[in-house]
């Protein structure tokens, strides 16, 4: 444990007496307990707790029900190991596009497919039990001295398709960050058909419209604990900012636009990923995702909700998660809408995409070969262009000229980035535009990969280790000096948003705003940090064209 030194004056003579470096109390006091925590492995002036229930268990009665409050517990409850991740139901094909209309996540992680070598499948070795339905655990790293101090705090939802991931992943390890201030905290949230089912009769119940969006339920439980809580953990409770990559971005843009998430948080910081999820789709309604679960209950021959609560996990079987869906309460229009009429909480965000998104398979035929990739040719690559962009096709095929079946993958890749990146501007500016700040980013770092680059680029996931300077998350990453370096920088940038929502600070080149989306430019994470040379401007304005053409015939739009 690092040391300080204090001086004693007896019998005239000058004494230097070594004392442990201020920490926040071993024993903490929360509204359901006390608690002890334990210091961080590799950064002694961190305390860390891991395993609090911030929400009662999500099982029996309770599953399919918006989280209820964690039982109060006497004496000391010890903090010193992760919850279970959350189990994602019964083994399935996962369906349905995990932001709900959107892409929930990397499609890769969605249907279970082996993940390139920087996904959460080559994480460092297991830390956490066996996944489960009790499973409304959270985990808070601080470097706080005391209750008092009142720094500032980040909470992070994970990744995964909505259907994987767990906030107790080596990969999203607090010790690095918090040590460099911020109270950092990472919660589980249902997932599968446990978190994002929806049926009539669950409505019903309810006593509000819509179903579904149970782990959006559980992540403003979570948010909700933290502003009850983390002062305990010398956090300050009026300076939040929520965080999340992929799937748990798709959630971010979500409670960005919810009316049940205002005031819980000031800032948002979003990686790869929007409400929309990664490229532009409309969110799926809670009448659709309805009809799908009536299907999936009558296939099981149960009669009713009790019939179903009562059943095994493993027996909930053809079940697939809905993903976040319009339900009319936690999300009550598609949440574009609600961006186009400006009536989305307003917060500072720190928005941004990467380089090869595409290498994940996230987008039809843009992948590298085996995720998606192998079958694009040119005939596909126009026929997809019609279908999506009906009479705007011609101008994106100008935009992306293809001749040969090499080029046509190449543009997908191209083109498949590209839209990811228009997805994160335009958010940035929307909230630019409601006066708020706004910073984005383009990661192009290509990591080191046992031993050699990378040969997935900078893709889908690549730039999480980077912003928590987490070098021992993953077990194949092999770190260089400039690796180190990046790091170090980018946690650094994040840690002064979410302190004060700007990024930058003494040492670090300056990042400008974000406020126009033809204009401004963005921070590129290639070797070092750079300023973008110039702004893709005609490339965003057809996506822009595009997004409008899609908005006619979203649920809810005028026409």
């Amino acid at each position: 444990m690092k040391r300080t030194a204090f001086v004693l004056l007896f019998g005239g003579i000058l004494f230097f007496v070594a004392r442990p470096f201020a920490m926040i109390p071993d024993q903490v006091r929360i509204e359901t307990g006390a608690l002890t925590g334990v210091v961080g492995t590799t950064q002694p002036t961190v305390r860390v707790f891991k395993g609090i229930p911030y929400a009662a268990p999500p099982t029996g009665e309770n599953r399919w029900k918006a989280p209820q409050p964690a039982a109060k517990w006497d004496g000391v409850r010890s903090a010193d190991a992760f919850g279970a991740p959350c189990t994602s139901g019964a083994a399935f094909g996962f369906g349905g596009r995990g932001g709900g209309g959107a892409r929930g996540g990397a499609r890769g992680e969605a249907r279970g497919d082996a993940p390139p070598p920087q996904t959460p499948a080559a994480a460092a070795p297991q830390r956490e039990p066996a996944r489960s339905e009790d499973c409304l655990y959270l985990n808070v790293w601080t470097s706080a001295s005391s209750a008092n101090d009142k720094r500032p705090v980040m909470m992070w939802i994970y990744g995964g398709g909505f259907t994987g991931g767990s906030g107790g992943m080596a990969w999203y390890d607090g010790e690095n960050l918090a040590a460099k201030g911020p109270v950092i905290v990472t919660m589980n949230y249902r997932l599968g058909s446990l978190g994002f089912f929806a049926h009539p009769d669950l409505a019903k119940e309810a006593g509000h419209p819509g179903s579904g969006n149970y782990g959006m339920m559980d992540a403003i439980a979570a948010l909700q604990w933290v502003k009850r809580n983390i002062a305990a953990f010398g956090g300050d409770p009026n300076n939040v900012t929520v965080a999340g990559e992929s799937a748990g971005a798709i959630m971010v843009g979500a409670l960005v636009g919810s009316p049940q998430a205002k005031g819980l948080f000031k800032r948002a910081i979003a990686e790869s990923g929007g409400w929309m999820g990664l490229q532009m789709a409309r969110m799926k309604t809670a009448a659709d995702a309805e009809a799908a679960g009536v299907k999936a209950v009558d296939a099981l021959g149960v009669k009713s909700m009790a019939e179903l609560r009562a059943k095994p996990v493993n027996e909930l079987t053809g079940m697939a998660s809905q993903g976040l869906v319009i339900d009319g309460y936690l999300i009550p229009e598609d949440v574009s809408l609600i961006f186009q009429a400006g009536k989305q909480n307003v917060v500072d965000v720190l928005t941004g995409s990467n380089k090869d998104e595409a290498n994940f398979g996230i987008c039809p035929g843009a992948g590298l070969a085996g995720r998606g990739g192998a079958n694009m040719s040119v005939a596909n690559f126009k026929s997809r262009a019609e279908q999506r962009f009906g009479e705007l096709s011609d101008q994106y095929l100008k935009l992306y000229p293809v001749v040969s079946d090499d080029d046509a993958k190449k543009a997908a890749h191209e083109a498949c980035a590209d839209e990811i990146t228009w997805n994160m501007r335009q958010w940035a500016a929307a909230e630019a535009g409601k006066g708020k700040k706004a910073y984005t980013y383009f990661f192009s770092h290509v990591q080191n990969v046992n031993g050699q680059p990378s040969p997935a680029g900078a893709t889908h996931t690549a730039e999480i280790s980077f912003a928590w300077n987490n070098p021992k998350g993953q077990a194949t990453q092999t770190w260089t000096d400039v690796d180190t370096k990046l790091a170090d920088q980018m946690s650094s940038y994040w840690v002064n948003f979410i302190t004060k929502g700007d990024p930058n600070g003494p040492g670090l080149p300056n990042w400008p705003e974000f406020k126009d989306l033809s204009k401004s430019k963005v921070m590129v994470f290639g070797d070092a940090p750079q300023v973008e040379p110039a702004a893709p401007a005609p490339k965003l304005a057809f996506f822009s064209a595009a997004f409008q053409r899609m908005l006619k015939s979203a649920p809810g739009a005028a026409n």
